[in-house]
């Protein structure tokens, strides 16, 4: 049972990091919407979480004394660059509708994990009161 109720607070949590992580890397994009030649990136939250829960974090080990990552969503995600919607004089890419709209779901996603999270404790807590 232990195991069950650590697989799926695992999962949030998984899923909580790597949207924390995400909502640094969009709050980067709207921060330097005005830096010439800024490209805006983005993290592919699915793949991300999935390669995290299946244990294939492809993390670049640049030293063999460097500890491997084991199952830490945000440390395995991968970064990549948005494609540019719209032509920027200065070689900017970020669209602030874009970035908006991403910020918005992405919270809205935080949000969401931890309303399960809260949800599956208070289950748990009333599953263990004497009746």
């Amino acid at each position: 049972m232990i195991d069950r109720i650590n697989n799926e607070l695992g999962f949030h949590q998984q899923a909580l990091n790597l949207r924390a992580y995400r909502q640094q890397v969009l709050a980067s994009n709207i921060a330097n919407a005005d830096t010439p030649h800024y490209k805006a990136r983005d993290v592919d939250f699915k793949a991300s979480l999935q390669g995290a829960l299946g244990g294939t974090l492809g993390l670049l080990r640049t030293d063999a004394r460097h500890l491997a990552a084991v199952g830490d969503a945000a440390a395995g995600a991968r970064l990549r660059y948005r494609s540019e919607t719209q032509s920027s004089v200065d070689g900017n890419t970020v669209d602030m509708d874009v970035e908006r709209a991403a910020f918005a779901e992405n919270a809205i996603g935080y949000e969401a994990s931890l309303t399960f999270i809260n949800q599956m404790l208070r289950n748990i807590q009333s599953a263990l009161q004497p009746q």
